[in-house]
């Protein structure tokens, strides 16, 4: 079993920054790769950003790209999510995702809310 928890959403104006934090502990050792989701009121669930535990090879969804910026620090068993240049529609519940070949464990999930 693993246990992801997140941190550091707010509430962030437009354009500004935040910094997301995912603490992996239980069989962290067991993930193959970490990532960011996020859902919108009324939307899908989506893939923001990831990046794989060897070699961190990393990922972004367009909408994402040159704002976001992913990283992990495998001795600490942490993901990052850089956030910069936010906009309004980044607003969502960012959650932390894990990967095992066999199952994907998902945390709790963090309010980040970009508005005047």
């Amino acid at each position: 079993q693993v246990q992801l928890v997140e941190s550091g959403g707010g509430l962030v104006q437009p354009g500004g920054s935040l910094r997301l934090s995912c603490q992996a502990s239980g069989s962290s050792r067991s993930l193959v790769s970490m990532g960011w989701y996020r859902q919108a009121p009324g939307k899908a669930r989506e893939l923001v950003a990831a990046i794989t535990n060897v070699g961190g090879n990393t990922k972004y969804a367009d909408s994402v790209k040159g704002r976001f910026t992913i990283s992990r620090d495998n001795v600490k068993s942490m993901v990052y999510l850089q956030m910069n240049s936010l906009k309004p529609e980044d607003t969502a519940v960012y959650y932390c995702t894990g990967s095992t070949y066999e199952v994907d464990y998902w945390g709790q999930g963090t309010q980040v809310t970009v508005s005047p």
